[in-house]
């Protein structure tokens, strides 16, 4: 890999760019810039699209970030010449014509289908016990209640497209596997670490560990920005 010029951070589904926020001082002394993006959540190729954007106009040679659906987002926008590498955090990486509800669903049962509360215009958003049970619950209580207040609502339609040409086939992976994850199974994540061949990093949090573990999180960028492939 050649030397990281930016990172692009790209957030998860029911969050926002400051979910990045106890990582990215972490890395200030990288002396790479730090692009946090804000996506729509509406749907994945505008969230792709808004990826893309960033790339443009980035120094290269880029590294993308993504959490959770951010994993999708970065898989389908990654194929960038700029783009070096991809750094899944407790992240979806889907294949060719999967989608991120289908792997989902196809990989061992969890509890997150019982806590999306649907509106009428086809998005999605985490009930109260979602956010305690599912997502974030080894944060404390302030901070749960701020990611339930805050969520971002997340379109249905952008977890049902379908990723077209996966960027892990053509570019290095690592990947932070949240082992009390109840949002993504970690066996899961484990199969989609496998197949994508990425350096792999057990990590004992739930669905956030850019909040939970932030040093770990820091710690696995850290390897990809060297091209650490031991």
């Amino acid at each position: 890999m050649s030397a990281i010029s930016t990172i692009i951070f790209v957030h998860g589904a029911w969050a926002n760019a400051s979910g990045w926020n106890r990582v990215l001082p972490l890395l200030e002394d990288t002396g790479i810039d730090l692009v946090a993006v804000s996506t729509t959540l509406a749907s994945l190729t505008a969230d792709a699209a808004v990826v893309r954007r960033a790339i443009t106009i980035a120094k290269g040679p880029v590294l993308l970030v993504g959490h959770s659906y951010g994993g999708a987002v970065i898989t389908e926008a990654g194929l960038d010449p700029k783009v070096a590498g991809l750094v899944y955090v407790a992240a979806f990486a889907p294949d060719a014509g999967e989608t991120v509800l289908g792997l989902g669903a196809e990989g061992p049962p969890n509890d997150l289908p019982n806590v999306l509360v649907p509106d009428s215009e086809g998005f999605l958003k985490l009930s109260r016990r979602g956010v305690d049970e599912v997502f974030a619950q080894d944060l404390p209580l302030a901070e749960r209640n701020v990611i339930f207040q805050t969520q971002g609502p997340t379109a249905a339609a952008a977890l049902t497209t379908p990723v077209t040409a996966p960027a892990w086939k053509e570019k290095p992976s690592w990947f932070l596997r949240a082992s009390f994850d109840n949002t993504i199974h970690p066996d899961l994540q484990t199969m989609m670490a496998t197949r994508t061949g990425a350096i792999e990093i057990d990590v004992a949090s739930s669905h956030l560990p850019m909040l939970s573990h932030p040093a770990a999180v820091a710690d696995l960028i850290r390897l990809a920005i060297k091209g650490d492939r031991s």
